[in-house]
């Protein structure tokens, strides 16, 4: 038997026969209490509307007549319909939040004695990853060579560093000078809910921050905290970075939209494809949903900057460099 697609499973409630008047009823009234008690506005109110009278008609299908008789299985019989008709997890999701939501309210008002959709889980929603930029195109990035330029050694400088430690653009521009220490090749951020962590900087990263540095006062003013500052004399903005980095997408005929985040993709992306180490790499971007294994496993500075020297395009070490080790 052919499946139903989502779009045709969509149209087929709009045009259904009109839904049972106690059922009907029910759902007026939740709207009038969404407007007068909540009062959301006419489009959320809309929408809604829209997604329980799509769900009621499919409920009626499956021989629902007395909302104080929805069960558990008949919505999660629902759900699976939907999602194999091919509506997307978003989509679905939406739908039976709005259900939940108001079974929630008939709880409330003694007609139903528990909420039959409380318990159901959807398909989870798949989180779109932004198109991260290849080794070759990061290189081409990154080939800006006008020394005399301010602004352009700051700017290489600035995706250097996002590029060689994977750093969220609220992560660069909050940096201070106190922050950064060259000479141990190691930076601290301050991620997401204010936890700190120590990352190792890649030999390119650090070649074009010293560089930097010795231009910096040229802008910097009285400015004497943040490492990154505008021409303004002040901190740089998270705005100023966008830009400028869009910008040098088009300066350096990348075909390609160049935004923070892509940089701090591609780091991850590049790390993976060359260590393979899941772990590490997570520690290195600071996420807080860390896999199941992190509980067990705390990875330390050593280990993180052992695998980042052997991964990283940008990081591994000049063969002609000495040791002082």
């Amino acid at each position: 038997m052919a499946r139903t697609p989502a779009r045709a499973l969509a149209k087929a409630s709009v045009v259904a026969p009109p839904l049972p008047a106690a059922l009907a009823d029910e759902l007026a009234a939740f709207i009038e209490y969404l407007r007068v008690e909540r009062q959301l506005s006419p489009h959320t109110r809309n929408n809604y509307q829209a997604h329980l009278e799509a769900m009621t008609a499919e409920l009626v299908a499956l021989g629902l007549t007395d909302w104080g008789r929805l069960e558990a299985s008949q919505v999660r019989t629902l759900v699976t319909r939907m999602h194999k008709a091919g509506l997307a997890p978003r989509s679905l999701s939406t739908k039976v939040s709005a259900l939940r939501s108001f079974c929630d309210w008939q709880v409330r008002q003694g007609r139903l004695t528990a909420n039959p959709a409380r318990g159901i889980v959807t398909p989870k929603q798949g989180r779109p990853l932004p198109k991260n930029l290849d080794v070759d195109e990061m290189h081409q990035l990154l080939n800006i060579t006008d020394e005399q330029d301010p602004l352009a050694v700051r700017d290489r400088a600035i995706m250097e560093l996002m590029y060689s430690s994977g750093l969220r653009l609220a992560e660069l521009v909050g940096i201070n000078l106190v922050d950064l220490k060259l000479d141990d090749r190691q930076l601290k951020v301050t991620g997401k809910g204010a936890r700190e962590r120590v990352l190792p900087i890649g030999r390119m990263a650090v070649e074009w921050l010293q560089k930097w540095l010795k231009v910096r006062p040229l802008l910097a003013g009285d400015e004497s905290e943040a490492l990154f500052v505008s021409s303004r004399k002040q901190r740089l903005s998270a705005r100023s970075v966008q830009a400028r980095l869009d910008g040098w997408g088009n300066k350096q005929a990348l075909n390609a939209h160049v935004h923070p985040h892509k940089l701090r993709h591609s780091f991850a992306t590049h790390m993976l494809e060359s260590s393979g180490d899941l772990r590490a790499v997570q520690e290195l971007l600071g996420h807080a949903d860390l896999s199941t294994t992190q509980i067990y496993t705390h990875l330390d500075f050593q280990h993180l900057a052992k695998v980042y020297d052997s991964a990283h395009p940008r990081a591994k070490r000049d063969p002609d460099a000495q040791d002082d080790e």
